[in-house]
């Protein structure tokens, strides 16, 4: 009868020398100072490199859409102007006709505490110039409103809304797009007084004319959130506008100097972000950079932007 071979067992005397062994596990272990406990001590940390970098891309990606959105705003409503030169050529020469009215008027009552000559025409127009380039900058952005108004009224700012464009870049490309010709309003005014004694510092102006462009996005913004609070009221719009603008105009000394008011002017006028403004563009204009009146001139122009923008995406974000 054959003999049935009994399994070897892990205990036998012919189990080899592995087969005692219980079986590794499988599971997580602790791992001493050595080389395998730092590579899995570096993974977190790669882990929030990587967290790190996606952040810093979803930033550039915001930055990229933002800039490219203001872009495509722009680039639409300027098209818009460029279709109807005959707006934009009375655009360009009321202010060479309100400098040359109002210009002769001046003559005499500024100038001595210009550095030149007191009531040479020189003198005024040095003077003269930055104030009516800072109020045709005002006039414009602050009109903003009333293009967004009709747009609200035939239904294509509906329309632009429902797009993916991102809220403040279309804030600031309308903004942009009504400072546009003032760049070059603002240029024509001063190569034209040139011949009459005005000293043109070209770096210097452009450099005013962009501190007036950050101005003029503030102002811009705020003209929009004035014209999505009034809705299809367009007497309410340009009632507020017209009782704040002219004030504001006058009480920066913009047409006429402060110095000969009454002292509860020179008061006020120190709370008036556009006396800032003013200040700012005649240093420029006059050839200086470092100056008091240049700094708080950009206090003045960021601060109406970054106020003008928040203000203005709430009420964009209130109206959708």
């Amino acid at each position: 009868m054959d003999e049935q071979t009994e399994p070897t067992t892990g205990t036998g005397a012919g189990a080899g020398p592995e087969a005692g062994r219980a079986p590794a596990p499988t599971g997580p272990t602790n791992h001493g100072p050595g080389t395998a406990g730092t590579a899995t001590q570096t993974a977190p940390r790669t882990g929030a490199r990587e967290q790190t970098d996606r952040r810093s891309d979803v930033g550039r990606s915001r930055a990229g859409k933002f800039f490219g959105d203001t872009w495509a705003v722009f680039t639409r409503e300027i098209l818009l102007v460029l279709r109807d030169p005959f707006t934009l050529i009375f655009s360009l020469l009321q202010p060479l006709i309100f400098l040359g009215l109002f210009g002769p008027l001046l003559t005499g009552a500024v100038g001595g505490g210009m550095g030149g000559p007191g009531g040479s025409t020189a003198a005024t127009l040095q003077w003269f110039v930055p104030g009516v380039i800072v109020m045709i900058s005002l006039f414009g952005t602050s009109m903003t409103g009333s293009n967004l108004l009709y747009e609200m009224m035939t239904g294509s700012y509906e329309r632009v809304l429902a797009t993916p464009l991102d809220r403040s870049a279309i804030l600031v490309g309308r903004a942009l797009k009504e400072f546009a010709p003032l760049v070059v309003q603002g240029l024509l005014i001063a190569v034209v007084c040139i011949p009459f004694g005005f000293t043109f510092y070209p770096l210097h102006a452009l450099a005013g004319l962009a501190l007036l462009g950050l101005f003029g996005v503030g102002v811009g913004a705020l003209s929009c959130a004035l014209a999505l609070a009034a809705k299809n009221r367009e007497w309410l719009f340009w009632g507020v506008q017209q009782s704040l603008l002219f004030p504001l105009l006058i009480l920066s000394g913009m047409m006429l100097p402060l110095e000969a008011g009454p002292s509860w002017m020179q008061t006020a006028s120190k709370f008036n972000p556009l006396t800032y403004m003013v200040d700012a563009e005649r240093a420029l204009f006059g050839g200086t950079f470092a100056s008091t009146e240049v700094l708080w001139g950009v206090v003045a122009a960021a601060v109406t932007c970054a106020v003008g923008l928040f203000v203005g995406i709430r009420r964009t974000r209130k109206s959708v």
